[in-house]
């Protein structure tokens, strides 16, 4: 773990020899969220600290709004590096390729807001420091990885600790030209993921199959349903995903971090479909046609790929 700050003489100088001081460069960036965002969020979000753990499509979507609205205390959790795919749609550049993901952000939260403190965990989400983390903040925002096992299994963590300390949970999924985001509000909840997984499941489902059960099939759109069932059993597949639906992640988000470190309501789940949005109503049409055929075809694939892993036959 590391904690990064801005040498204030490094920072930006706003027509002066100095920048301001920390009340004043606060209130002048924060200025023009008066009138949306309320005094009691605007002081929440000053004094809270938030976790970020995941800082990939959906967690990193999530640090530059945060930042802008006003956060000024971050957890930020990842132990992945840039890749060149990653570019299509995360907040980051070629001279971030090979980089920490978390330290990354870091430093995009500093160029905002110079007066932010930021502590860094290049580990990752585990099972040795998912305790430390809940147990240092006020809400999480959960983009953890889940395309291997061990992604599930930290994110399991992650809302098991969440649970434990009854803590607010915001997360998302990007799915084609959908933004699925669940809040999990573990002040009420005692199990994690409302009990749709167990710990033991861990150990006897796949991936795919826990993530079926992260995720309602009513909630994914027909066309990643389409995309998804001819490939559970590839194992060089990646699924798509696109920078306009990632992003839509750092408005929920930020607005629902807002709302609930305040003492306010949201709604437990939010979906947003770009392309629902745009498609003229000619095709809407004949894409809810399709959907029973896909959503067939996506419970046989799902289906017949148990009972391979059952059978012990190996992906493809």
């Amino acid at each position: 773990m590391t904690e990064l700050r801005t040498d204030p003489q490094t920072a930006a100088r706003n027509g002066t020899d100095r920048p301001p001081a920390p009340e004043d460069f606060y209130g002048e960036l924060t200025r023009r969220n008066a009138g949306v965002v309320t005094g009691a969020q605007q002081e929440v979000l000053r004094t809270a600290t938030v976790l970020i753990a995941g800082c990939g499509s959906i967690g990193g979507a999530a640090v530059v709004p945060l930042a802008r609205m006003g956060v000024q205390h971050f957890l930020l959790a990842d132990s992945g590096e840039y890749e060149l795919n990653n570019l299509n749609r995360q907040h980051a550049t070629v001279r971030d390729l090979g980089r920490n993901k978390a330290e990354v952000a870091a430093e995009r939260i500093l160029e905002v807001n110079p007066h932010a403190e930021v502590r860094v965990f290049t580990e990752g989400v585990t099972a040795a420091n998912a305790a430390e983390l809940a147990g240092s903040c006020q809400i999480v925002v959960d983009g953890v990885d889940v395309t291997t096992m061990s992604g599930v299994r930290a994110k399991f963590q992650l809302h098991k600790r969440a649970a434990a300390l009854r803590l607010p949970l915001v997360t998302g999924w990007d799915m084609a030209g959908a933004l699925y985001a669940q809040y999990f509000d573990y002040r009420k909840i005692e199990k994690p993921f409302k009990g749709v997984i167990t710990e033991g499941d861990l150990d006897r489902l796949s991936t795919w199959e826990l993530i079926f059960r992260m995720v309602p099939l009513r909630r994914i759109p027909t066309e990643m349903l389409a995309e998804l069932s001819p490939n559970l059993e590839n194992r060089t597949y990646s699924v798509p995903q696109v920078a306009y639906t990632a992003v839509l992640f750092g408005s929920i988000a930020s607005h629902m971090v807002a709302k609930l470190l305040a003492g306010e309501e949201v709604r437990e789940e939010v979906v947003l479909d770009v392309h629902r949005a745009v498609r003229p109503a000619a095709a809407s049409s004949a894409l809810l046609f399709r959907r029973p055929r896909e959503a067939r075809r996506m419970v046989q694939a799902l289906a017949l790929h148990r009972l391979r892993r059952l059978l012990g036959k190996k992906p493809t």
